[in-house]
């Protein structure tokens, strides 16, 4: 019966659970942070890309960062909902397993750049990566 309680707790997520899974997990601890820093990095117009292997052949993990110099906590965060996107939409197919990506966010640039030019910059910006890697 539509409206039932066990259909909307189904439903409650939004996404089926193979879009969930296909999602990159997300860095949140300060040393993560620090080993992508310390690893190879790579730039394009639209942010910065930084990338580790971490040798264990895990899932992607992603983390987002932008500096004040990106602007007042509003375009921070705008900033950051479009690195969190391209990145949902690039990484599942153009990530490694096993790889930590840092998405960071640039001045001026991120929250205004056309998407799509950031979708294929960060297609790019992950090959150069894994090419200077081996």
């Amino acid at each position: 019966m539509p409206g039932d309680k066990a259909e909307v707790d189904a439903t409650a997520g939004g996404e089926s659970p193979a879009a969930v899974s296909a999602c990159p997990e997300v860095l949140k601890k300060r040393a993560d942070f620090l080993a992508c820093a310390r690893a190879e990095r790579t730039g394009t117009p639209g942010f910065m890309l930084q990338g580790r292997n971490r040798g264990d052949g895990g899932g992607v993990r992603v983390g987002f960062t932008c500096s004040k110099k990106v602007g007042n906590a509003v375009a921070r965060n705008r900033a950051k909902r479009r690195l969190r996107e391209i990145a949902r939409l690039v990484l599942p197919e153009a990530g490694r397993p096993g790889w930590d990506y840092v998405l960071i966010g640039r001045a001026g640039e991120t929250a205004t750049r056309d998407f799509m030019a950031m979708q294929r910059e960060l297609r790019s910006a992950l090959k150069r990566l894994h090419r200077e890697t081996g």
